[in-house]
């Protein structure tokens, strides 16, 4: 995970799988804790469906700070996997 970027988005690493997840989420909770407000998925090139539920903690936990938060470039794969299982309402992503 690379450091928070201005206006506090930070990037995932280019591989987010079910061996990378809990390193992953510890990470972004720890930058969400920060007022981190959106994640960049441009780095993205391997993921399964571990990358979902690490969004959606993600997500569940910059809601609980009352915040909202954004998840942008999601690579196609992935939100064709979210579509798949039903989640791609529960995320605010864009392309």
């Amino acid at each position: 995970m690379s450091t928070p970027a201005t206006g506090g988005r930070f990037q995932t690493a280019a591989t987010l799988t079910h061996e990378s997840a809990k390193a992953a989420l510890d990470a972004g909770l720890s930058r969400i804790a920060a007022g981190a407000t959106e994640v960049d998925c441009a780095p993205l090139t391997q993921f399964d469906s571990s990358a979902l539920a690490v969004l959606l903690a993600w997500q569940r936990a910059a809601s609980a700070r009352g915040a909202a938060f954004g998840v942008v470039n999601l690579p196609s794969g992935l939100a064709s996997l979210a579509r798949a299982y039903g989640v791609d309402t529960l995320l605010t992503f864009r392309h």
